[in-house]
C-alpha cells in the first residue's frame, strides 16, 4: 500500500482516538438539512476546515473528511455526479493542512459511505461492478488530496462492504471499514456481529482495522463491539453516537454528555476497540473528555452487558442477533454520520 502513516500510528499506540460527528457540528455551523455537505469543500472551505480543527484540537488521532456522500449515487441527486474526483480531492486536501499544522501525528481518514443504492442480489439495481467503480472514483480523489487512509462507514450490505474493499485495492490505499447495526444487534439488511467478523477474515484485501459505527445507542455499540471482538482478525473500531436522537424545536439533538461519553470511551477500550471515537451528535467536547478519560482511566476487565447498560442505559433490544434470535425491527433512523 501506498501510505503506511496510519499502520504506523497503530502499531505504535494502544488505543487512538477518532474523531466525532459530521452532521451535527456541521448543522451548527448553518447546513441545511437536505443540503449536500459535500459541496462545502469548495463552497466553504474555511468552515469545513474549522471542522477538522474542532476534533484535532479536542485530541482526536484521526479525523475522517466531509465525503460521506460523495460517491456518484449520492451526489446525483444533486446533479453533481461529475464532481466526485473534485469533491473528494478539496475535502481530503483541507484535511491535510489541517493534520500538517498540528505538532503531532494526526492521521487523515477519507470518508467513504454508502451508496445508498440496494444490491442487485437483494432486490436493488445496483451491481458489484457499478458499486466498485463508484467507491474506486471516490477513492482516487481521496487519495489525490493527500488522505492518509480510506474510511468505508455506516455500511449495511456485505456486498457493498466487499465492492469498497475491492475498490480499495485497485486504488492501492490502506482501509479501515464499518457498518452499522441498528435492528436488535443486526444490520438493516440482516448481518450480525458474527456474521461481520467472518466475512472480514476472508476478505483478499483485508482492511487495518474494522468495527461499528452510529446505529442505536453507545450501550447496543459496544454489545455489538463485544461480538466483534471474538475471533476479531484486526484491530477494532468503535463510534457510537452521543446517546438517543431527541426532536427539540425543530430540531434534533442528542442527549449524550461528555461525562456519557467518557463513560462510553474506556468500556468500548474495555470491550476491546482500539480505535474509539463518537458518531451522530459527538462534538469537540466530547471528544475532550474522551480523551482525558482514555489518558487518565486505567485500563479494566471485559465489561458484562449489565455493566454496559448500568454505565450508559439500557440496551434498544433483548437479542443482538448472535443468538439465533429473529430481529424486532425497530423503527428506521437516519443513514446519515450526522
Amino acid at each position: 500500500m501506498t501510505n503506511t502513516a496510519f499502520a504506523t500510528l497503530l502499531s505504535e499506540r494502544d488505543w487512538l482516538l477518532a474523531d466525532g460527528a459530521t452532521g451535527t457540528n456541521l448543522f451548527n455551523m448553518g447546513l441545511e438539512a437536505g443540503d449536500p455537505p459535500e459541496f462545502w469543500n469548495v463552497d466553504h472551505p474555511g468552515r469545513i476546515k474549522a471542522l477538522y480543527e474542532g476534533a484535532a484540537h479536542a485530541g482526536s488521532d484521526i479525523f475522517l473528511t466531509n465525503t460521506f456522500g460523495g460517491n456518484a449515487s449520492r451526489l446525483k441527486l444533486h446533479d453533481a455526479q461529475d464532481r466526485v474526483f473534485e469533491l473528494n480531492k478539496v475535502g481530503a486536501e483541507l484535511g491535510r493542512d489541517v493534520a500538517d499544522a498540528m505538532d503531532r501525528k494526526v492521521i487523515v481518514a477519507g470518508s467513504v459511505g454508502p451508496t445508498g443504492d440496494i444490491m442487485k442480489d437483494m432486490g436493488g439495481t445496483l451491481t458489484h461492478e457499478l458499486a466498485v467503480e463508484m467507491f474506486h472514483a471516490q477513492a482516487e480523489g481521496l487519495k489525490a488530496g493527500g488522505a492518509d487512509v480510506l474510511w468505508v462507514e455506516t455500511i449495511s450490505a456485505a456486498e457493498e462492504y466487499k465492492a469498497a474493499s475491492e475498490a480499495f485495492a485497485m486504488a492501492d490505499m490502506p482501509w479501515c471499514g464499518t457498518m452499522s447495526f441498528d435492528t436488535a444487534g443486526r444490520t438493516m439488511m440482516g448481518i450480525t456481529s458474527s456474521a461481520m467478523t467472518k466475512m472480514v477474515g476472508k476478505l483478499e484485501n483485508a482492511p487495518l482495522a474494522f468495527g461499528a459505527n452510529c446505529g442505536v445507542g453507545a450501550s447496543d455499540l459496544l454489545r455489538t463491539i463485544l461480538g466483534l471482538s471474538i475471533n476479531a482478525p484486526f484491530p477494532l473500531i468503535a463510534k457510537g453516537n452521543a446517546g438517543i436522537p431527541k426532536f427539540h424545536d425543530g430540531h434534533i439533538h442528542y442527549d449524550g454528555t461528555p461525562e456519557l461519553m467518557a463513560e462510553y470511551a474506556t468500556l468500548a477500550r474495555d470491550c476491546g476497540a482500539k480505535i474509539i471515537g463518537g458518531c451522530c451528535g459527538t462534538t469537540p467536547e466530547h471528544l475532550r473528555s474522551m480523551r482525558e478519560a482514555l489518558e487518565t482511566r486505567p485500563k479494566g476487565e471485559t465489561p458484562s452487558l449489565e455493566a454496559i447498560s448500568a454505565a450508559l442505559g439500557g440496551f434498544s433490544s433483548e437479542s443482538d442477533g448472535t443468538d439465533g434470535a429473529g430481529p424486532v425491527r425497530a423503527a428506521r433512523r437516519g443513514r446519515r454520520r450526522a
